[in-house]
């Protein structure tokens, strides 16, 4: 340490400081500004590779890596990741294969970087191969998935059968947690990659928008379009990169559903890095920059969406309105979001459901109603989503002591789904709170306790009907 000189093991303290204040703009200055310590100091190389890929600088960050690897700072699993994807990213598998050997080392008991290195090992493989390797990984869903991936790469003949497997899986009870309907973009995908409109066309028209994600949402607006060629723009399962930069995407997304959201971030810029032209990837980042309040960064990865896809241009809104939220206040934010609603031509039922949303958490009940009656005038009466919307204008009518509205949408919304508890729940508290039909109401609360016995909203309302008809204990 004596031959450092001590204005760089300042900039070089004050970067980690930074770095685990999640302060990584500032971070990457003080590395920057103390480089001369990267041969130096063990940790320094993998502090600064980190502060690059989270910039976005992931050509700066190999190059970094290829100049100052030594034995004594290489000792980090993502520096070898990321010098194998450069590798492949080049064609020259034999080196990849090299570096990800080497990454091995320092997997270090953690799980999920063996699933990385593993499902990695299997993508070279194909690549080099073109064919399914004989063993395969056993790393549940996240394999099956990544499988989907390969053997559409590979052109399986059985694609269609894999691919369907994968898309129903949320029907699975084991299963029903995770949302598997993403994949439905990449089914149409390749859909259009064999010329099998008709059949696309049959999978846009099964899908609601307001059942849908994001991804699933704009490639419905696409085909109805007839903008198929979106589609190939973004992402094709005959592409390694894109195919691979999916791979990464998953991963990153993992990270993010644990709050680990520095490696969500780290992974999300290899998935670009991959594939730049799927910018839809990056609403993961700005969703992960808003869950950390570095709104400025959220802002910066907001400017890559533009109305040309109007689901993540609304997106882009959304997360701007909840922006000006937090830092201004409500009032501004409902201005800002209806001010530009307001310019969108034919807006999606989506996206009319969520300005509905806005108003109505905003307490604009009557602007909410006027939403939610467009939204009614256009779907099945007796479906779950009638069902649905009908709570939501009958919770702004009773907001508005509009009681016999109120009564009627929650009533008919129960007559479709009589077993919705927090519908039943909703009625019942506001009948206690009228004291109208005291002893129906402690019934519709038994029901819904007997449904969502640990709702705290749900135990409120039944203590106090009990109280109210002196069965409390």
């Amino acid at each position: 340490l004596n031959d450092f000189n001590s204005r760089h093991l300042s900039n070089y303290f004050s970067g980690i400081v930074a770095f685990e204040n999640k302060d990584n703009s500032n971070a990457l200055k003080f590395f920057q500004s103390s480089k001369v310590l990267i041969k130096k100091n063990d940790s320094y190389l993998e502090r600064y590779v980190y502060s690059l890929m989270l910039e976005g600088k992931v050509h700066q960050a190999i190059n970094e890596i290829k100049q100052n690897l030594t034995k004594s700072n290489s000792n980090f699993f993502e520096a070898h990741i990321v010098l194998a994807i450069d590798s492949l990213k080049k064609r020259n598998y034999k080196k990849s294969k090299k570096h990800l050997k080497e990454s091995y080392k320092f997997i270090n008991n953690d799980r999920l970087s063996l699933v990385v290195a593993e499902t990695f090992k299997q993508y070279l493989y194909i690549f080099e191969e073109n064919k399914i390797p004989i063993k395969k990984n056993k790393f549940g869903n996240f394999s099956f998935i990544n499988e989907v991936f390969q053997r559409c790469y590979l052109e399986d003949k059985n694609i269609k059968t894999y691919f369907e497997k994968l898309i129903n899986n949320s029907e699975n009870p084991k299963t029903e947690d995770t949302d598997y309907s993403r994949y439905i973009f990449f089914y149409i995908s390749h859909l259009i990659e064999d010329k099998k409109y008709h059949e696309i066309k049959k999978i846009a028209d099964n899908l609601e928008y307001l059942k849908s994600s994001l991804l699933v949402s704009q490639g419905k607006k696409w085909v109805e379009d007839e903008k198929l060629e979106e589609f190939q723009k973004v992402f094709s399962c005959k592409n390694s990169n894109d195919i691979l930069g999916e791979f990464f995407f998953i991963v990153a997304n993992l990270f993010s559903s644990q709050e680990k959201y520095t490696k969500s971030n780290f992974y999300l810029n290899i998935a670009y890095f991959l594939n730049p032209k799927f910018k839809f990837n990056l609403s993961l980042l700005a969703e992960n920059h808003y869950i950390n309040k570095d709104y400025k960064k959220t802002l910066k990865v907001l400017k890559d969406f533009d109305d040309k896809n109007e689901f993540y241009y609304w997106f882009k809104i959304k997360k701007k309105a909840q922006i000006i939220y937090q830092q201004k206040n409500e009032k501004v934010g409902i201005i800002f979001v209806n001010s530009k609603f307001k310019k969108i031509k034919n807006p999606s039922i989506k996206i009319i459901f969520d300005i509905a949303n806005f108003n109505k958490n905003a307490k604009r009940y009557k602007v909410a109603i006027e939403y939610y009656d467009k939204i009614l005038s256009k779907i099945n009466i007796n479906s779950n989503l009638h069902a649905k919307i009908l709570y939501r204008r009958g919770s702004c009518y009773e907001r508005l002591k509009d009681y016999n509205k109120s009564d009627r949408d929650l009533l008919k919304s129960l007559e479709i789904n009589p077993d919705d508890a927090y519908v039943l729940n909703y009625l019942a508290y506001s009948w206690l709170e009228r004291e109208h039909k005291i002893d129906t109401a402690l019934k519709m609360l038994e029901k819904a306790y007997a449904a969502r016995s640990n709702d705290p909203y749900i135990i409120d309302s039944i203590g106090w009907a009990y109280y109210l008809v002196d069965e409390y204990e």
